[in-house]
């Protein structure tokens, strides 16, 4: 199985690894060098190898599996020996040294922070994107989770989507959940229509009792509603089994399954609901203790470039978040994107929160309540 960050977030209950303590003389780096700590599949050959000729500077890969471990690693060296690191945004709190301040210095003034969607940069400030009132890290890339429809059997306008189409009495038995996601985006739905008010679902991350509130309504909503499911997903797939063995017609999805339904159906469609689509979002900053720091800025700009963000986008499956970047990816992801990604779909999405300390705990007691129904 070819190993990406989607399927290094699937594993769950594994042992984190180690932090990766680093010799003294690897702190030390020449000045056309620099060091990146990213996830595994990001920086892949073809990238590197044009970095390192586009700019004559050589590149120092070292790659993680998880946020945790990355984590661990950038704090067991004092924020020291890396360079360039890119976290998920919402993890940047994981990047805080004993006296609380970030081991993410502020984004440099020569780095092209106007080459990355400018909704995407408002939205980050609020998603740990910055520290003390200065941006330190700059979203990168990102993926959702919105609706796949078979229009073959259900045929709904892409105005007119919702996530409470999920309850339509013609997807009886034939409607896909992944849990853990759908409690939000049902909980995104019964917001909009007044039902369950939640301030677009981000009271479940302001107190335990607002988590249990939300959505104990959601759960309950979801149970007065179960003759709909047709089947639980977990990974890719099994969302993708859930279509085509389980014969569900609609589902809250991965993009990925999605559109890899619609390359091979075109009845198979991906889209936006109205509600706003969900999204998760990840980032890279420059280190205070970072010791090349113009190469560094330089690593960042080259990652900004459109072209690269083409490249990035052709080589993961995900999506980058410089303007423009999907112009430069093949014409199938070109086409898709531009189809699935409208500037009314980029202005309106729902980003995953920073988990809180009770988030995590009492998500899984509904969802437990909700497979078990």
């Amino acid at each position: 199985m070819k190993f990406t960050r989607r399927t290094a977030m699937q594993l769950t209950g594994a042992a984190v690894a180690a932090p990766a303590l680093l010799k003294a003389n690897d702190a030390l780096a020449s000045s056309g060098s620099v060091k990146v700590f990213a996830w595994q599949d990001y920086v892949q050959p073809n990238i590197a190898e044009k970095f390192e000729a586009d700019t004559g500077i050589k590149l120092e890969l070292t790659t993680f599996g998880s946020n945790d471990e990355a984590e661990s690693t950038v704090r067991a060296n004092g924020g020291k020996g890396f360079d360039v690191v890119f976290p998920s945004i919402t993890n940047a709190a994981g990047y805080l040294d004993d006296s609380g301040e970030s081991y993410f210095a502020a984004v440099p003034a020569d780095v092209k922070i106007d080459n990355v969607i400018p909704s995407f940069v408002r939205d980050s400030a609020t998603l740990g994107g910055q520290f003390k009132g200065q941006q330190i890290l700059l979203p990168f890339d990102w993926g959702t989770e919105g609706m796949t429809l078979n229009r073959g059997k259900l045929d709904i306008a892409d105005g007119d989507l919702s996530f409470g189409d999920l309850f339509r009495p013609e997807a009886k038995g034939a409607a896909a959940f992944r849990q853990k996601s759908a409690i939000m985006g049902v909980g995104l739905y019964l917001d909009a229509t007044g039902e369950v008010p939640s301030n677009r679902m981000l009271d479940v991350y302001k107190s335990e009792d607002d988590a249990r509130r939300v959505w104990g309504a959601v759960a309950k909503y979801m149970l007065e509603h179960k003759e709909n499911f047709g089947a639980f997903w977990n990974n890719a797939t099994e969302a993708t089994a859930a279509f085509k063995e389980a014969g569900c017609i609609i589902g809250q999805t991965w993009d990925t399954t999605g559109l890899l339904l619609n390359r091979e159906d075109s009845n198979y469609v991906y889209r936006a609901p109205k509600e706003g689509i969900i999204t998760w979002l990840d980032s890279f900053g420059m280190l205070k203790g970072a010791e090349n720091k113009e190469q560094a800025v330089a690593f960042m700009n080259f990652m900004l470039q459109p072209e690269v963000g083409g490249m990035f986008a052709n080589n993961t499956g995900y999506n980058s978040a410089v303007a423009g970047a999907a112009d430069f990816a093949s014409d199938e992801f070109k086409a898709q994107f531009n189809e699935v990604y409208t500037p009314d779909v980029l202005g309106n999405m729902w980003w995953w929160q920073a988990d809180t300390p009770f988030f995590a705990p009492v998500r899984n007691e509904i969802v437990e309540i909700i497979t078990n129904a």
